[in-house]
């Protein structure tokens, strides 16, 4: 048997079973409110029963969820088509969750680092002595944008709102401006690059090369970011949304933190490395790479000792190692913060308090990615990707389109960024395979599928809540501001990735 065979005409049998799947996910969420992952999970299941009978794990077959291969039978006993769409779901959860599980724990551990010790206010108050107050609001954006690579968006959010309201208060204006600012600059690179899980998700599913990621994620992450800078003002000109009483805008060491002297914050340099070290090593890895490529015998980078060198600098380079190398300097300059006026002796019971909560929302993160990739490799397996692949052909859709489109749609129909993604990385590497295929870099599709899920930020999205109720803004004012400068950018970043993929495809 071959799921996945060459056809004269299109079957749109898995194309259904995908809206099947598709539908569940949603109505999982929005109507039954069950746990994204318990969704995702089941909706695996689910698509693995439509799809008819599947074969048994054989090593071959296995291929399927890293490469588009064909089926081959099994010469074992027969299975039932339930526990094969369970072995073959798990399957996936496990090759998902293996490949990022141990980057979102780092980043965790850093983002709570950062906040705890200080680090992040440190990079704030930097920014803000370089710039000036009268650019508050391009260093808020600037703050949003950099911390929101390794950090949380809630947490970015959490941070960063009383600084925002301290701003106001001390210059009497400009409150809107501030919010929309720091929040719109968050949600970019919360969804367009890695390490933050979202991003790191798409360039692990798209088998794409994290440096690369990373830097196409920051490059095309700049027009939108100035787009919100401007947006951000003409929200404030035209509503001049005054600041109101918020309680609970954030906890207590939060505002201990803001209120303390610079003196008694971590050294600047320190403070940066967690978010510098990782972006730095794992890029240059990258780019040295693409100049080897192209580089000549006579050329120093071929030479024995710059090879020796580069070897080094790849170990480093992994993501993993590179995530863990900051995860040890955010702990390093917690202990250091900890440590000051207290005993040593409590340090470990100190900081193992400190990192609970945030591995445990990481856990969380990883369950759900991890059934996301169930689901993904189930409609790979279903064959959606060849139907989907042929009417794009036939209707000559661009695949670009495509990512944006679908990711975007999940969006809007549950709210959440990182289900949408993963259903679109899900959907698209069942769709473009290796992407030896596409007239364009594989990247292209990455930015779309980050780009699409920034899509219309509204009600059932738990991110316009933190934004609504942390900001002091109505439901009506969040709607006319925070889910109009979403849209806007994902719209700016759709057409910037099919331009991209136009006139610098990258191959």
């Amino acid at each position: 048997m071959t799921i996945l065979a060459e056809a004269t005409t299109i079957d749109y049998w898995p194309l259904f079973i995908l809206l099947v799947g598709v539908a569940w996910v949603v109505i999982g969420i929005t109507k039954f409110r069950l746990h994204p992952f318990l969704t995702l999970i089941l909706a695996a299941f689910l698509v693995g029963l439509m799809t008819g009978p599947l074969p048994e794990l054989t090593p071959e077959n296995k291929g399927l969820y890293h490469d588009r291969v064909e089926l081959k039978e099994s010469s074992g006993e027969p299975t039932s088509d339930l526990i094969k769409a369970i072995k073959w779901s798990l399957l996936g959860f496990g090759n998902t969750a293996g490949g990022i599980g141990l980057v979102v724990a780092l980043a965790a551990i850093i983002g709570t680092c950062m906040m705890k010790s200080g680090a992040a206010d440190r990079v704030v108050r930097s920014l803000m002595k370089l710039f000036g107050q009268e650019n508050a609001g391009l260093v808020l954006l600037l703050s949003g944008f950099l911390l929101s690579i390794p950090v949380f968006f809630d947490t970015v959010f959490f941070l960063l709102i009383p600084l925002a309201r301290a701003l106001a208060l001390r210059t009497g204006k400009n409150y809107t401006f501030y919010v929309m600012a720091m929040a719109g600059a968050g949600a970019i690179t919360h969804s367009m690059v890695p390490p933050t899980p979202g991003p790191l998700m798409i360039a692990d599913g798209l088998g794409l090369d994290l440096g690369h990621a990373m830097i196409a994620g920051l490059v095309a992450s700049i027009l939108p970011a100035i787009l919100v800078l401007k947006m951000a003002g003409w929200f404030d000109r035209k509503y001049a949304i005054p600041m109101r009483e918020v309680a609970g805008a954030s906890s207590e060491d939060l505002r201990a933190i803001v209120d303390k002297k610079d003196s008694e914050l971590p050294p600047l340099i320190l403070a940066a490395l967690p978010i510098a070290l990782p972006v730095l090593i794992i890029s240059s890895v990258s780019v040295l790479k693409l100049l080897m490529k192209s580089a000549d015998e006579a050329s120093p980078l071929a030479t024995e000792g710059f090879l020796d060198f580069f070897e080094y600098l790849a170990f480093f380079g992994n993501p993993n190692v590179a995530m863990t190398l900051a995860a040890a300097v955010a702990l390093y300059t917690l202990s250091r913060e900890i440590t000051k006026g207290s005993s040593k002796g409590k340090l470990s019971e100190k900081l193992s308090k400190s990192l609970e909560g945030p591995l445990g929302t990481a856990g969380v993160i990883i369950l759900i990615t991890g059934a996301g990739g169930a689901f993904g490799g189930m409609i790979r397996l279903a064959g959606v990707g060849d139907v989907i692949g042929a009417m794009a052909q036939e209707f000559d859709i661009s695949y670009v389109l495509l990512a944006w489109l679908a990711t975007a749609i999940v969006r809007i129909a549950q709210g959440s960024a990182t289900v949408a993604m993963i259903t679109g990385v899900g959907l698209m590497s069942a769709v473009i395979g290796d992407g030896s295929s596409l007239p364009y870099h594989p990247l292209y599709v990455f930015l779309a599928i980050g780009f699409g899920s920034i899509t219309l930020s509204w009600m059932n999205d738990s991110g316009f809540w933190v934004v609504q109720k942390l900001s002091g803004f109505t439901e009506k004012e969040t709607l006319q501001t925070w889910s109009v400068l979403l849209t806007a950018i994902a719209l700016l970043g759709l057409l910037i990735t099919l331009l991209g993929s136009t006139f610098l495809p990258l191959i």
